[in-house]
């Protein structure tokens, strides 16, 4: 079965590409973008697509590989020796299966997230290697080897916030979602907002698409930030007329709150807005 992406995620035709080479070739699909682009979306998309389950492996800082297979809690295990409880016999009472195990053991093929890889220690995905490759890996605990029922389709995020392994590269698919030209978003748009004044999403694009060309910006909107401020523009009931509004004291857009993030971007947008007024 092919993803084709859905009704509320449009997927362009190289993105659906290499969701279904990724598949076919059952390699992990390393997905790189722009903040607020759909990387982690497109991984539920997928499962809904499929009508597969999804697991969600939420990496942070501090986050271990070990902990994507199984932990062992032997404090536990020590407090219930003392206390006489007879489950210490039993070593399985205290292993906690990890999101890789609960992936491997699932009776049908799920769709594996791993988001936001780059942000755990260097040596996270390089701890991976095997398991990702064999789908299988060992518990010392108990004696036993865990492999996969069926091989999970996994789904890697990152925000380049550091390098990633060679060795770690060669055994995924990559893709880099590109930003939206404005067609795609006004499908993206139409999608999350069916029905939409056409008049309204024009105005709001121009206006998206010169922020984000603004030069010097620290952090440009995302898709998804555009989509918070439509939501707001209808709920305050912004007209285009509102939008296109010249009166220079209103060239910041209303609600920028929702596309520009950080004082430095709006005391910039401030500036560019009054150089822009002596110019006329």
């Amino acid at each position: 079965m092919l993803f084709e992406g859905t009704q509320t995620y449009i997927a362009t035709e190289d993105l659906r590409i290499a969701v279904n080479a990724a598949i076919v070739l059952e390699r992990p699909l390393l997905i790189k973008g722009e903040p607020g682009t759909g990387k982690t979306l497109l991984a539920e998309e997928i499962a809904g697509a499929l009508g597969a389950p999804l697991l969600s492996w939420h990496v942070k800082s501090t986050t271990k590989a070990q902990q994507g297979l199984y932990e062992y809690d032997a404090v536990s295990r020590l407090r219930d020796s003392q206390l006489g409880d007879a489950r210490v016999s039993d070593i399985r009472h205290y292993i906690k299966r990890g999101k890789l195990w609960e992936a491997f053991a699932a009776p049908e093929r799920p769709v594996l997230l791993i988001d936001e890889i780059d942000k755990a220690d260097i040596e996270f995905p390089n701890d991976l290697l095997l398991e990702l490759d064999r789908m299988e890996f060992f518990v010392y605990e108990t004696g036993e080897t865990v492999r996969a029922v069926r091989r999970p389709i996994v789904v890697i995020t990152s925000n380049n916030e550091k390098e990633l392994p060679d060795a770690f590269l060669r055994r995924c698919f990559f893709h880099y979602i590109r930003f939206p030209d404005p067609e795609t978003m006004r499908a993206i748009v139409e999608a999350h907002y069916p029905g939409i004044k056409k008049r309204l999403v024009e105005e709001a694009l121009r206006i998206f698409f010169d922020l984000r060309e603004a030069p010097g910006l620290k952090k440009k909107p995302s898709t998804s930030e555009l989509l918070d401020w439509l939501k707001l523009l209808l709920n305050e009931d912004i007209s285009p007329e509102m939008l296109r509004e010249r009166d220079p004291k209103k060239l910041i857009p209303p609600l920028h709150g929702a596309l520009l993030k950080n004082e430095q971007d709006v005391h910039l947008f401030e500036r560019l807005a009054f150089l822009n007024r002596r110019e006329r």
